[in-house]
């Protein structure tokens, strides 16, 4: 038996920021008091540094198989918990693809051997895996991921029939990629005969359109609608999308949820004329309007969850030309420094920051005893000191790929501790050589 004493937290948890000292044995929190003493325990004075419930980060691409001269479980989830991310659900454009359950179990043993975080892999939905779809355990995986835009190898479910047998066919969350294929492709089609493949970065928002986020997100609402489906829409980018999803009902009753992604919330159309394809993601940075729609959604809970989508290239990848440089950037260890800029800006509370990266996360994907300070719950927390100065820079980035769209931005808070089921795995820059990471679990 282990015990770990925190003292002196100011804890952020279910609306409340408060002064408490925090009680860890093995793998869980088993008392929050004011004023608790152990002689047992080992301690660590916490001198009013913030206690955040470990994020949860619902969409990243680690690589791992197939791609890991980009990343790999081992070093993104490493990076992660730098980042204070304790837990990951990763996606299935891997090389071979994550849709077969077999497939599945083998990135798990990947996970169980590698990971510094807690993990989870989303099953991926083709146009012919029904059937192997149908024999998936809701236990088993953190849920369904529909690429409705082939933003990714092979993966585009376009045949609605099949589609429609997917939302029928599966009681699990159905996370959803939104881009219309056809308009994408009309759109890159007419630029590429005017520029070659050397296409201006500031016509990407132009190429994957509102109009194609758009119709593609209403399709799939109309047909989880339809269905009875519990869909999940991953990465919203236009304003006008937040307009489809409702804020009337407690995020426990709703069968239709959104997702928000951090560099959607942080960048716009303006800065591609510096950051160039650095910032190209699928779907696109849009124009500071949709930003600012974005904002108001999130902060009126019609948008329930911020992720990284966190998708790493390596930096001679990235500076192709514009159709042959690839979508998605690093985040993970940059995304809950770059929220905690946002709360000292005035944009958001650190209430609703752990709400959208702790609480609704594990609401939604029904995890069992995870995203919240609680006694009985996993002991996954991180320490925040709000006083410092912390610039990133090449020497301090620890993804694999070597870069960050964050490069050069100061930081006015820095991840001290992260705890992973109640191991010390991050102090102070410093890794533990133990991993206490878990496959999460679900309570479905």
């Amino acid at each position: 038996m282990s015990k770990t004493l925190l003292k002196n937290a100011t804890v952020v948890n279910e609306n409340r920021v408060f002064e408490t000292d925090v009680l860890l044995q093995d793998d869980y929190i088993v008392r929050l008091d004011p004023d608790i003493s152990d002689a047992n325990a080992k301690t660590f004075d916490l001198e009013g540094d913030l206690l955040f419930p470990g994020i949860i980060d619902d969409q990243v691409h680690f690589r791992e198989p197939g791609l890991t001269h980009k990343g790999d479980i081992a070093s993104e989830s490493r990076a992660a918990i730098a980042g204070g991310i304790t837990s990951f659900m990763e996606q299935p454009n891997t090389i071979p693809q994550t849709t077969t359950i077999e497939k599945l179990e083998e990135k798990f043993a990947i996970a169980a051997k590698d990971s510094f975080a807690n993990y989870s892999f989303l099953f991926g939905g083709t146009n012919d895996n029904l059937e192997e779809l149908k024999k998936l355990n809701k236990k088993s995986c953190s849920g369904v991921k529909l690429f409705l835009g082939s933003s990714t190898g092979n993966m585009l479910v376009d045949n609605e029939a099949v589609l429609e047998k997917i939302f029928k066919n599966t009681e699990m969350v159905i996370s959803t990629h939104c881009e219309d294929e056809n308009t994408i492709r009309a759109n890159m089609a007419k630029y590429k005969e005017m520029y070659g493949d050397d296409i201006p970065i500031g016509t990407h928002p132009i190429i994957r359109s509102e109009e194609a986020c758009y119709l593609s997100s209403s399709k799939a609402i109309a047909l989880a609608k339809k269905t009875g489906a519990r869909l999940h829409v991953f990465h919203l980018s236009t304003g006008i999308e937040t307009d489809l999803f409702t804020n009337k009902i407690p995020l426990e009753e709703k069968k239709i949820t959104a997702e928000v992604c951090i560099h959607h919330l942080w960048f716009s159309d303006e800065d591609y004329d510096e950051k160039g394809t650095l910032i190209k993601w699928n779907p696109a940075v849009k124009t500071k309007s949709d930003r600012e729609r974005l904002w108001d959604a999130l902060l009126d809970d019609r948008i329930d969850v911020i992720a990284t989508d966190h998708a790493p290239h390596t930096i001679q990848e990235k500076n192709n030309p514009y159709t042959k440089a690839p979508s998605g950037g690093p985040l993970v260890q940059h995304a809950l420094l770059a929220m905690l800029q946002k709360q000292e800006e005035g944009r958001i509370t650190l209430e609703k920051i752990v709400e959208k990266m702790c609480h609704n996360p594990a609401k939604l994907f029904d995890l069992d005893k995870r995203g919240f300070i609680r006694e009985g719950y996993y002991a996954d927390l991180v320490q925040i000191n709000r006083n410092t100065q912390n610039e990133v820079k090449k020497a301090n980035i620890l993804y694999k790929c070597g870069w960050s769209p964050f490069e050069g931005v100061t930081f006015g808070s820095e991840i001290m501790r992260t705890f992973i089921n109640g191991h010390l795995a991050f102090e102070l820059g410093n890794f533990s050589p133990k991993k206490n990471a878990k496959r999460l679990t679900f309570d479905r």
